[in-house]
This record gives C-alpha cells, sequence and structure tokens, in this order.
C-alpha cells in the first residue's frame, strides 16, 4: 500500500476501479479480461478490446456478461456482477484484510468496512475459479503465497480470530489466503502437486466442529457414494486442522491451470440479500437445460440434499453449491463444505427451499421433491434407505480414523448425524434401532 493510497488511521483510499483478469482453459498464466469501475453505489464491467479480439476468449458467464462489447450493468438488486462477486473475499478474508490495513482488532474492527473493490485488489491472489482482480490493466502481479507451516498459520487465524494483530512473519502468509470464501479461520497451502484450504478451529466452537466436518466429508464419499473433495486431517500444535484438497487448481509439468467456477447464487442470479429464497428445485430446473450430464448430476444433488439432513449440515446456502464453467456449459463441482452445525431445539432448516416453499430438514420432504430431480419415488426411497445404511455402518469407522471421543461422538451422534426429527413423516424411515 503507497503513501497515496492511505487515509487517515491508515486507511486505504476508496478504489474506484479494478481490472479483472482470467486463466482460460488449461492457460498457464493470465489475460486481462475487463475493468471493474464504481459508479456512485454500482458496479459497472466492460470487457475489453483485446480480450474480445481474442480467439479463445471465454465470457466470465454468459448469463451474467456475454462476451459483447458495451458496459454491463447489474440489475437490481445486485450491485456487482455475481460471476464477479464470486471471486470477492467473504467474512473471514474481511476480518484478515481489515486487521491488515488497519492494524484494528475486536470491536474496532467491526466498525470498519471497505468498499468491494479494496476487498478485491487487497485479497490474496489464489482465489477460487480463475479470476484475479489487479489494479493495473498492462502488468499482472499477483500477491503470492509466502511460505509457512500449519503451526504459524494456525496461530496467525488465531490471533485474527480474537482480535489482536498478527506479526509481521505470518502476515502475508494468512492474507493470501484471504480471498477464500466463508466465515471460519482458513488459509491456503501448497504440499508437493497439491493445493489445499486449510480450516482450523474458531475460539468459540463448543464442540470438535474440524474432526465432525472431516467425518462428514468422509461418510459423503464412503457412505453416501457421492462426489466430494478429498480431506485429510492433520494435527497443528495439538489442534485439529482439516485439510481439503482443491479441485479448481490442476497442475501440469509446466505449471499450475485455474478452472473457473460460478456459486449456486450467482447460477440462480440471486444477490446476497436474496440468498434465502434459493431453492433445490430451481437449481434443479436449470441443471437440466444448462447441465452437462444433467441426469446423473440431478440424481448427485438429489444425494447432497438427502447427505446433508442425514448428517445435521444446515449451512447448505447457495454459495456452498457450485459449478465449473467452461465458457458454454456448467459442470457441477464435488461437494464441499459439509459441517454438522451445532442443533439445539428439536426442529431445523436447510438454508435451501427444497420442495416449494418449505425448507424443513425432514426426508419426507426431499422425497416429495424427487420428481423435480427426474428420481421416480422409489428411485429416490432407495437412494435415501442406501445413505441412512452406509452412515450407520460406517460411522464407527470414519469416527476411529478422526479419533474422536466417545464424549463428543455422543454429542453428534442421533443429534447432528441422523436426528429423529429428519425421520418424521417419513414411512420408511423409522429411526428405531440407530
Amino acid at each position: 500500500m503507497t503513501s497515496d493510497q492511505k487515509a487517515i488511521f491508515g486507511q486505504p483510499a476508496a478504489a474506484t476501479e479494478a481490472f479483472v483478469w482470467i486463466w482460460l482453459p488449461g492457460a498457464l498464466e493470465p489475460v486481462v479480461a475487463g475493468r471493474i469501475a464504481s459508479q456512485g453505489r454500482i458496479y459497472v464491467f466492460n470487457y475489453g478490446r483485446s480480450y474480445l479480439e481474442r480467439d479463445a476468449a471465454i465470457p466470465i458467464y454468459s448469463p451474467e456478461l456475454p462476451l459483447q462489447r458495451g458496459a454491463f450493468t447489474p440489475k437490481a438488486p445486485l450491485d456487482m456482477a455475481s460471476c464477479l462477486r464470486d471471486g470477492s473475499p467473504d467474512a473471514w478474508g474481511r476480518r484478515v484484510i481489515i486487521n491488515r490495513l488497519t492494524g484494528l482488532g475486536g470491536d474496532a474492527a467491526r466498525d470498519v468496512e471497505f468498499d468491494e473493490l479494496t476487498f478485491m485488489l487487497y485479497s490474496g491472489s489464489d482465489r477460487i475459479g480463475a479470476l484475479d482482480f489487479q489494479q493495473s490493466p498492462e502488468r499482472y502481479e499477483p500477491r503470492e503465497l509466502e511460505n509457512a507451516t500449519l503451526e504459524d498459520l494456525l496461530e496467525a487465524a488465531e490471533r485474527v480470530d480474537r482480535g489482536e494483530p498478527i506479526p509481521p512473519a505470518l502476515e502475508k502468509a494468512l492474507y493470501h489466503g484471504s480471498s477464500i470464501g466463508g466465515a471460519r479461520p482458513k488459509a491456503l497451502i501448497q504440499q508437493g502437486s497439491d493445493k489445499y484450504i486449510a480450516k482450523f478451529s474458531a475460539s468459540n466452537d463448543t464442540y470438535a466442529v474440524v474432526k465432525a466436518e472431516f467425518i462428514a466429508m468422509r461418510l459423503a464419499k464412503e457412505a453416501a457414494n457421492l462426489d466430494v473433495a478429498p480431506v485429510h486431517l492433520k494435527k497443528a500444535s495439538g489442534k485439529d486442522v482439516l485439510l481439503v484438497r482443491r479441485f479448481d487448481r490442476e497442475h501440469t509439468d509446466k505449471g499450475w491451470t485455474r478452472r473457473s467456477m460460478v456459486s449456486a447464487l450467482t447460477i440462480l442470479g440471486l444477490s446476497e440479500m436474496e440468498a434465502r429464497y434459493a431453492s433445490y428445485s430451481e437449481l434443479a430446473d436449470i441443471i437440466r437445460a444448462r447441465f452437462t450430464d444433467p441426469q446423473t448430476t440431478l440424481r448427485e444433488l438429489f444425494g447432497r440434499m438427502v447427505f446433508n439432513i442425514l448428517t445435521g449440515n444446515t449451512d447448505d446456502h447457495a454459495r456452498n453449491h457450485a459449478a465449473f464453467w467452461d465458457g458454454a456449459y456448467l459442470t457441477l463441482t464435488p461437494a464441499y463444505d459439509i459441517c454438522p452445525q451445532s442443533r439445539m431445539g428439536r426442529e431445523a432448516n436447510q438454508a435451501m427451499f427444497i420442495s416449494g416453499d418449505d425448507k424443513r430438514s425432514q426426508l419426507e420432504i426431499c422425497r416429495l421433491s424427487a420428481r423435480h430431480f427426474l428420481l421416480t419415488d422409489q428411485e429416490a426411497r432407495e437412494l435415501i434407505a442406501a445413505q441412512i445404511s452406509g452412515i450407520r455402518h460406517q460411522w464407527n469407522l470414519v469416527c476411529d480414523e478422526a479419533e474422536l471421543s466417545k464424549v463428543d461422538r455422543a454429542l453428534l451422534w442421533r443429534r447432528q448425524f441422523l436426528n429423529d426429527y429428519i425421520f418424521e413423516g417419513y414411512v420408511d424411515g423409522t429411526p428405531m434401532g440407530l
């Protein structure tokens, strides 16, 4: 941050423009695609002429930003094209950036808010998908990864979580992961030919959240046969760390390529404020029209919806679903962020509507929505039964793999995993004997 970018109290002046750089399919280096400019409270995008003249150019996401000349003004209530907003940091990343740029923490940091372009320009370059945001249209200068151990990253994350300044030696390492979405502490690391998102515990965790997510992700693969991101459980300073392998990066002999992605929120055409209206059934309708291999994809999405209910993952909002974008078609990404949520009362709701305007966390609601996923009632029942059976038979094996204590197993079983409430009204789903 240069001196002329600083305002009083060390905060950067509000950004008025940012240049969007994109990795085209199979490319090792990015090219500039266009410019975002602030106009009052909205952000207008224009493709660059040089990009439009490229034979290999693809639209960033054609339903929002088709490959053509002219200014793209977001449709209300959006203030920015959602496919661009997908690359901006969420709650955790914003906390890291505020901490770094102001040195403020705790209650003081809660009163600080930057404009969207500032968050884009001051977050790490290794963000999800194939976009990055720069101050220059001519020279790409990545905000690169600084080598750090899991222990160092954990210490830095804990300092941000407590509202404390980060030591300079750790600042850049944690800052690199500030572009990753979500609200929980996390960072980015590279091990050999794989890149990972490292997810840490938070100071207000009341149970083994990191292990619970590991268990849910492993059960999704082993018990439910779903397509999920590979996960590993590690220790750092005696604390659990979940490593989630990134599926938007591919390593080649010559370097790394990046895969374009858009969130389900973008696919559904919703703003952040409209996220509560996201619907599995509406997403299924879009899959039938615009996705590769729609029938297989619909079954996979139905399976993920059922599994979220069976494992108590009520944080299945539309940013926790995504698709690869190749310039013409969408392809569902592996599942991620399947994390059982703390549960106090008997009833629960999913973050997205399941059938009509019903989002109750119950298997019967899933069954009633089966036709949207091109499944017969019998096929839906068989899938549900297979997942229940798989979870029951794999539970102790996966808990052993996670070294989950007996106390935590008792806390999670029949509360987050296979809670009695989810079976109410579902004839074939008696919880007896679980």
